[in-house]
């Protein structure tokens, strides 16, 4: 059996694999919310219980440095050789959660991707991949030749460009906010849909009816209510809002594509895109991707596709513990369910 970890800011999503014919098999899997653990090795002991793995590997959030890594949402430091001792675990890996998101994407069956934008599939390069979630991450899977290998980068911290009047205020709103400089993070994400909300509301006037302050304030999550709102198009300001941050990631989605020249495809992972697939359709994503002034005919040329399945990211921690353990141990359970099925 393989661990495979997705250790977020919020939740930590824990999940058990095996093999058959050479493909991933998901035994079984739970979600822990983090705050309410001391570390990642006491969730582990607490999933796993009596059941043994040879081999783990968990997508972090953040830059791993020789195996170890602190949260930046969390106030944890991970160590993957002290991971592996105490939980007595022979292989243990830690890998940026784009990095395993990347992994994953080679895993995904065709019913778990949505294609947004045809392009040319003929095209044959290197990928981009960007992921919207509590924060939002973004990755480069850089074609050898042979296959695409994941890279991680911290894009998501880069500056935000706004692109019109109206950006821009909200880019003066969020300075004032933050006291200073203001990262793509702060404006497409969960508190990004916050953060433009409450610039839709306090600086630019629209009007919040006292039936949604109020079940903002209740909401354990309020960028679940202002989603809700928006799709069921109950309320302008909530519409309003997710139609400036939908836009804003399409336009970063687009800086992506051209920093890492993604043309086999841009993959739009994390856990926002599913649940706002129907917003995603009506043009407004791709509409901002594409517009890109001379280069837009390289970006109409590359093929958008988004990623369905939320495990994607354990999927690609599996694949990975697979094939590195194999590596340093010559065993593959991966090759053996083939070989076995033979």
């Amino acid at each position: 059996m393989i661990l495979a970890g997705d250790v977020g800011g919020t939740k930590v999503h824990l999940a058990l694999y095996d093999f058959s014919e050479g493909k991933l098999n998901r035994a079984r899997d739970k979600q822990y919310p983090a705050k309410d653990y001391s570390g990642l090795e006491e969730i582990v002991r607490e999933f796993l219980g009596t059941d043994r793995v040879s081999a783990a590997c968990f997508g972090v959030p953040g830059p791993v440095r020789d195996g170890r890594l602190r949260l930046t949402n969390l106030p944890w430091t991970l160590d993957s050789r002290e991971l592996a001792k105490n939980l007595v675990i022979d292989h243990v890996f830690l890998i940026n959660d784009l990095e395993a998101n990347g992994y994953g994407v080679a895993e995904l069956g065709p019913d778990q991707i949505y294609t947004l934008s045809d392009g040319d599939a003929s095209q044959i390069g290197n990928r981009g991949l960007i992921a919207a979630g509590t924060g939002l991450g973004e990755g480069i899977l850089a074609w050898n030749g042979r296959i695409h290998v994941p890279y991680p980068s911290e894009g998501g911290h880069t500056d935000f460009g706004p692109r019109n009047e109206e950006e821009i205020e909200l880019l003066r709103f969020l300075q004032r906010k933050y006291s200073g400089r203001v990262s793509y993070e702060r404006v497409v994400s969960g508190m990004g849909l916050t953060n433009i909300y409450e610039f839709l509301r306090d600086s630019r006037g629209m009007e919040e009816p006292k039936w949604l302050a109020e079940k903002i304030t209740e909401a354990h999550d309020p960028n679940s209510v202002i989603t809700e709102m928006a799709l069921s198009a109950k309320s302008e300001i909530c519409s309003k809002a997710l139609d400036m941050m939908v836009s804003i990631y399409g336009a970063e989605a687009g800086n992506l594509a051209l920093k890492v020249l993604s043309v086999g495809g841009l993959y739009v992972g994390g856990g926002i895109a599913p649940k706002i697939l129907e917003k995603l359709k009506d043009g407004t994503f791709i509409k901002a991707f594409q517009d890109k002034g001379r280069l837009s005919q390289l970006l109409i040329n590359m093929p958008v596709r988004v990623i369905l399945d939320s495990g994607s990211a354990l999927m690609g921690a599996a694949a990975y513990a697979e094939a590195r353990a194999a590596e340093l141990s010559g065993v593959s359970p991966r090759a053996a369910s083939v070989a076995h099925h033979a």
